[in-house]
């Protein structure tokens, strides 16, 4: 049985991290496979700035760094920032998948542009870094958003009559005032609204949570994982720096929610 461990960038309690695991129920996968959720201890609050995606790079690639020792056979990143991927592939040789990556590729084997439809304006900087990273920029017909505060706990749990209209048009003037041939969600906290879209929307919908678990499954069936070249082991390790940074963010997270 492999065993791939997803990392969530929010330290989220029980029904948050259901609420995560809830997308693996929109993706057909063998038996052979399992995935376990796991939150951070201790990160950003909504991952809408570059104060926030910096201490999303150390919270998440702290909660994977083990995940080889720990006998993972997989990572997948809970979010589509990407975030943490690329220090977990420079440590560890089992596959790491990132959802934005993954998304705006799997985008390009469907269409030849694409639209990201999003929640939040304040996302809207983590797309343009990830297309921009991959030089896709000419491919990108736009980017949309509804501008709804997210919930990150909940997501869009009782919100489902407001937001899933307004995500359907949105995404309908990405398609026929932007020309996107192929929609990628812009959030894994927006999975709940996918099925709909699927149904409402002309274009292929890719939702990027399930995307990465099928990725993890394929890489791993064919025994596949990155390459030390473009990602290489670092010269002088330091996972127990990561731990102590943390060990110390999580204690002072208590405190303030203490006083």
């Amino acid at each position: 049985m492999a065993r791939v461990l997803v990392i969530v960038p929010f330290p989220l309690g029980e029904s948050g991290m259901a609420n995560r695991a809830d997308q693996l129920g929109k993706v057909d996968l063998g038996p052979g496979i399992e995935f376990e959720f796991r939150g951070v201890r201790a990160g950003p609050a909504l991952l809408d700035s570059g104060h926030d995606t910096g201490l999303a790079e150390v919270a998440l690639a702290e909660v994977g760094i083990r995940a080889q020792e720990e006998g993972y056979d997989a990572v997948c990143i809970d979010t589509m920032s990407d975030s943490g991927v690329n220090i977990l592939r420079s440590f560890l040789d089992i596959p790491v998948i990132g959802p934005g990556r993954a998304s705006y590729l799997t985008a390009l084997m469907l269409g030849d542009t694409f639209s990201v439809l999003t929640q939040w304006d304040g996302w809207i900087p983590i797309y343009k870094k990830g297309v921009r990273e991959l030089g896709l920029e000419s491919h990108l017909a736009s980017i949309r958003s509804i501008n709804m505060l997210p919930d990150v706990d909940n997501l869009l749990g009782g919100k489902e009559d407001v937001v899933f209209p307004l995500l359907r048009e949105a995404g309908m003037a990405c398609i026929e005032e932007d020309g996107a041939q192929v929609i990628c969600m812009g959030s894994t906290t927006m999975h709940q609204a996918v099925p709909y879209l699927q149904e409402q929307l002309p274009v292929p919908v890719i939702n990027p949570g399930p995307l990465s678990y099928k990725l993890a499954e394929l890489v791993l069936g064919l025994g596949l994982t990155q390459s030390r070249k473009a990602y290489p082991f670092p010269n002088v390790p330091k996972p127990e720096m990561l731990a102590a940074m943390m060990e110390a963010a999580e204690a002072s997270e208590r405190a303030v929610k203490g006083a």
